[in-house]
């Protein structure tokens, strides 16, 4: 967000509801998507705990990924979108994947704390933004934590799960688009560390989450659209992706990542020219993954 964004949003004495719905006025087509990294709203207590300014903070933010796909709702399925930054709470990993070198007290035996996630810093309540850079100038609570995931994560499931069963239930199968960016270089704690990236890649699980054939619709199209695109390579899907992609249940999931090169200035944090074309482009992507979307590959059998 702006600087005034945040210091506006510093300024708010309550937070905003967690989820941003952007529904069609009728669902015409089986698609679900979602932009669980996009959120840039930051408490005022997050910050005054944090270490990092304000542009710093920031670096985890799949910055304007929901306003890429703002058409979405246009060609006849819901967008829903985190207002939350992923910094204070992450929709993308398991409930309670928790660092316990980030808290005072024990975690509950529950909590998953030996995720490759939490060991990069990355969990349910983050450790770091970026590259590694720490947020926090100290501990927190589990009180804190879970409070978070009971503010945040948890209406953010229920309304995707409840978006992703209302759309199984009306077309007898469903499809979520989890839509993300990523940095234009490998970070260097990542196995691409340093080498530019593709365009776009697209995470199915390696194969376990969707039909094959819709990731090769999407590669087609974006291909045609003159992108690079690479297949579960850096990232081959996260939580969502794995927790929503059941193919046998018909019900589908797809990780979109672009490249924030293509449209944003990453040290700036602001668009570049190339965000319309870009945005432009993927309404065509929709376009073509919903005309995919009739063919029996995604209907439930014949009666």
């Amino acid at each position: 967000m702006p600087n005034a964004e945040v210091a506006r949003a510093a300024g708010e004495a309550a937070g905003p509801d967690p989820v941003i719905l952007s529904l069609p006025t009728v669902q015409s087509i089986p698609f679900v998507y979602s932009s669980p990294h996009s959120g840039t709203f930051y408490p005022p207590d997050f910050l005054a705990a944090a270490r990092l300014d304000h542009v710093a903070i920031r670096r985890s933010e799949d910055s304007f990924v929901d306003e890429l796909f703002a058409a979405v709702p246009l060609l006849g399925a819901p967008l829903v979108a985190a207002r939350y930054a992923r910094a204070f709470c992450d929709v993308n990993r398991e409930p309670y994947e928790l660092d316990p070198a980030m808290f005072e007290d024990e975690l509950p035996a529950f909590a998953n704390t030996t995720s490759l996630r939490v060991a990069g810093g990355h969990g349910t309540i983050a450790r770091v933004v970026g590259a590694g850079a720490e947020i926090y100038r100290g501990k927190l609570t589990f009180a804190e934590a879970d409070r978070r995931i009971r503010d945040c994560y948890q209406p953010y499931h229920a309304a995707l799960g409840r978006l992703l069963a209302e759309t199984r239930a009306r077309f007898g199968v469903a499809v979520l688009i989890d839509c993300h960016s990523m940095p234009s270089t490998g970070g260097p704690l990542e196995r691409d560390s340093g080498r530019a990236r593709p365009d776009i890649v697209l995470g199915d699980r390696y194969g376990s989450a969707c039909a094959p054939e819709l990731v090769e619709t999407a590669t087609r199209a974006l291909q045609s659209l003159g992108y690079r695109v690479s297949r579960n390579a850096p990232y081959a899907g996260g939580f969502n992706t794995y927790h929503y992609g059941r193919p046998a249940e018909r019900l589908h999931a797809l990780q979109i990542e672009i490249n924030r090169g293509l449209y944003m200035d990453e040290e700036r944090l602001a668009k570049k020219p190339g965000f319309a074309r870009l945005a432009g482009d993927l309404e065509r992507l929709v376009a073509a993954l919903s005309a995919f979307a009739q063919d029996r590959e995604l209907r439930p059998a014949a009666e």
